[in-house]
């Protein structure tokens, strides 16, 4: 599911088209907060992310669904607009492409640097802000950190930023440990 939220071509020229026009309307901040509602979203529903990839849920249906949603969440009036548009060209399952796209796009013109840790459990506000001083020590900037749990991972941490992704997991390690005794 995190997985999905990567670049693709089509979502890079929406995310281009929706950037443009957040600026010129003065929306930047509104629509990226909303993006950022968005893909928690995403994240959290099986129920809009089978809205949004259905092939069997018609377009119509799915800008009803996506305005539904974004009325309910308070989105901005460029993020209602848009959402309705990804849907009548049926493009919604193309939703994470956009906001990643969007994403990279904010952080390329702000000079914000996006770090995404994964924990097994949910951290403290200490083990936060520690995180985000290393952060800082090793970018050389402060990070805007996006925290997620996901208890599969079993412990430790995966931080990525950027492309670039650090797997102190658990899971990898005993993974790594299983291949390693296969091939002894």
């Amino acid at each position: 599911m995190a997985d999905d939220f990567r670049t693709t071509a089509v979502g890079e020229r929406y995310a281009q088209a929706l950037f443009d026009l957040s600026q010129e309307t003065g929306a930047l901040d509104a629509v990226r907060g909303d993006l950022a509602v968005l893909k928690a979203a995403w994240l959290d529903s099986a129920d809009l992310r089978r809205l949004a990839q259905s092939p069997v849920i018609s377009a119509d249906d799915q800008g009803k669904g996506l305005a539904a949603i974004a009325e309910k969440a308070k989105l901005n009036g460029v993020t209602k607009k848009f959402l309705g548009l990804l849907a009548e060209n049926g493009r919604a399952r193309d939703l994470p492409g956009v906001i990643a796209g969007f994403q990279a796009l904010y952080a390329r013109e702000s000079g914000v640097v996006a770090a995404e840790v994964v924990s097994a459990l949910p951290l403290s506000a200490a083990q936060t802000k520690s995180i985000q001083s290393a952060l800082r020590a090793s970018l050389g900037r402060d990070p805007e950190l996006t925290a997620r749990v996901d208890p599969s991972i079993l412990g430790g941490l995966k931080v990525k930023v950027g492309s670039k992704l650090f797997d102190a997991s658990l899971k990898t390690k005993l993974d790594q440990m299983k291949f390693a005794l296969k091939r002894a």
